[in-house]
């Protein structure tokens, strides 16, 4: 079975328009060492916006 490395971090996604914590993921950090943007739906906005890594 594979051991989780030390390499992977959680971190949580929030809305660029609301402000609400709607997602929570893995990123490597070794590879991916700038903050993490994605496109995501938001329940709250109901419409798909820019999600940004929360510090």
């Amino acid at each position: 079975m594979a051991k989780k490395g030390e390499a992977r971090e959680r971190i949580t996604l929030v809305c660029s328009e609301c402000k609400e914590e709607n997602y929570r993921t893995e990123k490597n950090k070794k590879n991916t060492t700038d903050r993490l943007e994605l496109k995501k739906y938001c329940p709250k906005c109901k419409k798909t916006t820019d999600h940004k890594e929360k510090k």
